[in-house]
């Protein structure tokens, strides 16, 4: 197994390994494998996995991380949309029959939060007009139940290709402007280099501009649920600091500011 397998950190950060280390002093050492891992550029892509029966649910995380993705677990209707509400993702694979609701009125909820996530429904209800509905209310792709896994993650790498060969709309504060399309971001007439999980913070707060933003939500939306398994936030207070700074030098219009015990906010001038 290759050290850049993102298995390899989803094993340390739940199996006993990051046990022994936790109660260590070397903990800090996870802390920094864990950073190297999941900033490399263009790296991951995050899958929300909302399906409500555990087995199936393991098995399409397993298959998806072995394809290098994030995975983020919704058992029912309200987890699913505390999730799609606070966070943004990639992709996500939505049952319609849930504890609570319907995936339906999750996708009709995206659409009122004018989300632009790629979503594909898998479900036993395979009538015509749960298909058309979904479809209409923004699905991209319908997989009735039973699957092979080999079909589910073909279809997760056609519509995420999909998605960016047809590109997608630009955000702009102040005067920067970022191009999701192309993960790239200009301050006026100059480029940023940001690396990846730079540019998911940038974009994150972008989203949310004069909005105050919990450090722990932050840190969830961008690294995902294996976030609670570090031991303090200093990669992330470094990331927002190189952050802060590539925007200041470039002459952004915009910063990140410390709300002292809460987190941070985007102001724009």
């Amino acid at each position: 197994m290759g050290m850049g397998d993102y298995t390899f950190v989803a094993h340390y950060t739940n199996g006993p390994m990051h046990e022994r280390l936790k109660k260590s002093d070397k903990f800090s050492v996870f802390s920094e494998l864990y950073l190297f891992f999941v900033t490399r550029k263009g790296f991951f892509m995050k899958i929300l996995i909302v399906e409500d029966e555990p087995a199936l649910r393991e098995l399409i995380q397993r298959s998806l991380e072995k394809e290098r993705y994030i995975t983020e677990l919704a058992p029912d209707f309200d987890t699913a949309l505390e999730k799609i509400e606070l966070y943004d993702y990639d992709c996500i694979l939505l049952d319609i029959m849930l504890p609570g609701g319907s995936g339906l009125e999750l996708l009709a909820r995206l659409k009122e939060l004018n989300k632009k996530e790629n979503v594909i429904i898998i479900s036993a209800k395979d009538s015509l007009e749960d298909k058309v509905l979904g479809l209409e209310l923004g699905a991209d792709d319908y997989l009735p139940k039973p699957f092979h896994l080999a079909e589910l993650t073909a279809r997760v790498k056609s519509v995420l290709r999909r998605k960016h060969r047809d590109g997608g709309h630009v955000v702009q504060v102040g005067n920067v402007r970022l191009l999701p399309d192309t993960f790239q971001v200009w301050v006026g007439e100059k480029q940023l280099d940001l690396s990846r999980k730079e540019y998911d913070i940038l974009h994150y707060f972008l989203n949310r501009p004069n909005r105050m933003v919990n450090k722990n939500t932050l840190a969830e939306s961008v690294w995902g649920d294996h976030i609670d398994q570090v031991d303090n936030f200093d990669f992330i207070y470094a990331q927002i600091k190189n952050v802060r700074k590539k925007l200041k030098e470039a002459g952004a219009s915009v910063e990140i500011k410390a709300v002292y015990g809460f987190g941070y906010k985007l102001m724009v001038e």
